[in-house]
């Protein structure tokens, strides 16, 4: 399955609740104000690098420079263009928003 996050993880609980959920083996997506979950020395970092080892986390590279946090994406996190994001949703049989 694909999760998608697009709430910040300082604002929501979007983050924490996908990824305790979230079954091994799943995708990660993170988008808009949802890429903040995949910068490093943060109050999430180590959640998110624990689930890094049981999930496939990405972000969307768009969002993340429009962020201007390009230089600040914690190791293991893959960035993805749009069309990674077509291919991130293709190759999974179901995509769960966390909104």
């Amino acid at each position: 399955m694909l999760h998608t996050v697009n709430k910040s993880p300082f604002e929501h609980a979007s983050l924490e609740e996908c990824l305790r959920f979230a079954r091994e083996g799943s995708a990660v997506l993170l988008i808009e104000d949802g890429i903040y979950g995949a910068v490093r020395g943060t109050s999430v970092s180590k959640r998110v690098e624990e689930a890094l080892k049981r999930l496939s986390v990405y972000a969307l590279g768009a969002d993340v420079e429009a962020r201007g946090m390009q230089h600040r994406v914690m190791d293991g996190v893959r960035l993805v263009d749009y069309g990674g994001f077509v291919d991130l949703v293709v190759q999974h049989n179901a995509v769960q928003a966390w909104l």
